[in-house]
């Protein structure tokens, strides 16, 4: 058989191969493009291009930030490792006395009745940060906003320190313990999204990250939304904003109930 004959209809090597070929491409497209999409509706496309990457396996683009969204207020605390690092004891004890305010949301012992978040023993870089926030109205919430507006840089740093001075202790209501899930220690890296554990300890601390042992199921699932939404936009780099966007509800539920079920460090976080 002479060579242009290879590559003719007449020869049935070359039909069968044509035939796979085309067959393989319309059960690719079909995967991609519509089963794909009907079992992640909860995965929005901006164009065809980005249905093509995501079929494709690659990492979706986060998505473009509006304009409304970048006229909003956004954070600009800068923190360090050695931010509050060295509390006195008079600012703990100032902070004593300013956290009597508190009370009422986040306990007499910085451990919440409600579904506020728990801030005995957390890091005061951390409530330092979301003080300083919620001041400049980078962060806002009906509560939290008219309370932080007139706090001087000294009663946020005091209040920061007493908190994280305070023992960690069990929540109010606890839940019984739930095995890690796979955001929490894999994280999604085709999506983009880190293990939860790599800024919220157990594998590392990022500073300004708060550890989530024991908190409020119900706050950290609206946290997460409020992230993915947008409405919350005050994390550095928009790096949980870029996460929350890329997890699915099942993962967004699934990470608050894990942390929400584990008792915190019973250690003091400050000696």
């Amino acid at each position: 058989m002479s060579t242009p004959d290879l590559f003719t209809f007449r020869n049935r090597h070359f039909t069968l191969s044509i035939g796979i070929t085309a067959a393989i491409l319309v059960v690719t497209a079909i995967a991609g493009f519509i089963v794909l999409p009907l079992a992640q509706p909860w995965v929005q496309f901006a164009n065809l291009w980005d249905v093509i990457c995501s079929a494709a396996g690659v990492p979706q683009r986060a998505p473009n930030v509006t304009a409304p969204e970048q006229s909003k207020r956004l954070s600009e605390v800068v923190l360090t490792s050695s931010t509050l690092s060295r509390p006195s004891q008079e600012a703990i004890g100032r902070g004593a006395t300013l956290a009597q305010r508190c009370a009422i949301c986040h306990g007499p012992t910085g451990v919440s009745r409600a579904d506020s978040p728990n801030l005995a023993g957390q890091y005061a870089a951390v409530i330092y940060k979301q003080l300083l926030d919620f001041r400049s109205g980078a962060r806002t919430n009906a509560v939290m906003s008219p309370f932080a507006v007139n706090l001087t840089d000294q009663e946020i740093a005091d209040l920061s320190q007493y908190y994280a001075y305070l023992p960690r202790l069990p929540a109010y209501h606890p839940t019984p313990q739930l095995p890690k899930p796979n955001i929490v220690i894999f994280g999604a890296p085709i999506r983009g999204i880190a293990p939860c554990g790599s800024c919220h300890g157990s594998l590392d601390n990022k500073t300004g990250s708060p550890w989530l042992e024991g908190q409020s199921e119900a706050y950290m699932k609206a946290q997460l939304q409020a992230f993915a939404s947008g409405e919350r936009r005050n994390d550095i780099s928009q790096q949980m904003r870029n996460i929350a966007r890329a997890m699915t509800p099942q993962e967004i539920d699934q990470a608050a109930a894990y942390y929400a079920s584990q008792p915190p460090d019973v250690v003091k976080a400050v000696d």
